[in-house]
């Protein structure tokens, strides 16, 4: 994608320049293809082992498993310290942030509709019935998702395989956190989504280790959970489970197909995890 390399440093120097979370710094970029054919990066190797490979996470026990997981919602919350003016995008051509053009909660919500439109004629698995109870969740926590936040990054792909962990002196901590393909400047709180549900399909006791260590550090950082979290949430989690679920529907599922959406989503929607 043309714009990726640029998105990713720009993201990556802000967060860099403006919170304590370990990022690839320097990323070089050579935009012209004259030596591979291709725009290419060179950035730092971070240290850490990668969270991402399940050999690693083998070797891991119910302790350290812990540990990474209340590391990470620390990380999360740090990450949430960049803040922005405006709820906005990347923009290749300014190289900027471009405000959103809508009220946040109602870009949420075209972006379910949007998620859901694509989907809808990949399989038969997104059924009227599973956009009928789309509709009523949105409906449910449609009120919430209008109290005023302060828009901060939102990475919208932050899980352990995008980050490296290492552990020092019995504790353990991200060292480095990567792939900024995804990000924008919204509400925090749709970060914690993808997540919770890794975790939640671990060992629910993780994404509840997870949500603490986040609220507590969020606290500490004078970025509390707004009120009406516990019905802005699922709207949340709804949203990441689409956009899941029409790349599953569109490549191939790697869960049982014959699920519905809203068979395999609202375990999602309804976690108990607070």
């Amino acid at each position: 994608y043309p714009w990726q390399f640029p998105k990713e440093r720009f993201f990556t120097q802000l967060l860099h320049e403006r919170t304590p979370v370990p990022v690839p710094w320097p990323y070089l970029l050579d935009c012209s293809d004259d030596i591979f054919g291709w725009s290419y990066v060179i950035m730092p190797r971070m240290s850490g082992v990668p969270l991402c490979d399940p050999s690693v996470r083998a070797t891991l026990g119910a302790k350290a498993r812990r540990g990474i997981a209340s590391a990470m919602g620390m990380t999360l919350a740090h990450m949430h310290t960049l803040i922005w003016p405006y709820a906005g995008e990347y923009d290749l051509a300014t190289n900027a942030i471009q405000p959103l053009g809508m009220d946040y909660g109602e870009w949420v919500i075209s972006r379910i509709h949007h998620y859901l439109q694509l989907a809808n004629p990949l399989s038969d698995r997104t059924t009227d019935a599973d956009i009928e109870w789309v509709e009523r969740l949105i409906a449910q926590g449609r009120e919430a998702l209008a109290v005023a936040f302060r828009p901060c990054f939102v990475m919208e792909d932050y899980k352990e395989g995008n980050a490296v962990a290492e552990c020092r002196d019995g504790i353990w901590r991200i060292s480095g956190v990567f792939d900024y393909m995804e990000p924008y400047f919204g509400d925090g709180e749709t970060d914690l989504s993808r997540q919770v549900t890794v975790y939640a399909d671990e060992d629910l006791e993780l994404a509840r280790t997870f949500i603490r260590a986040y609220m507590e550090q969020a606290r500490a950082c004078n970025r509390p959970l707004r009120p009406g979290f516990a019905e802005r949430f699922p709207i949340y989690m709804l949203l990441d489970r689409l956009i899941i679920w029409h790349f599953a529907q569109q490549h191939g599922v790697w869960w049982d197909a014959s699920l519905t959406l809203r068979e395999w989503s609202s375990p999602y929607t309804s976690l108990a995890v607070f």
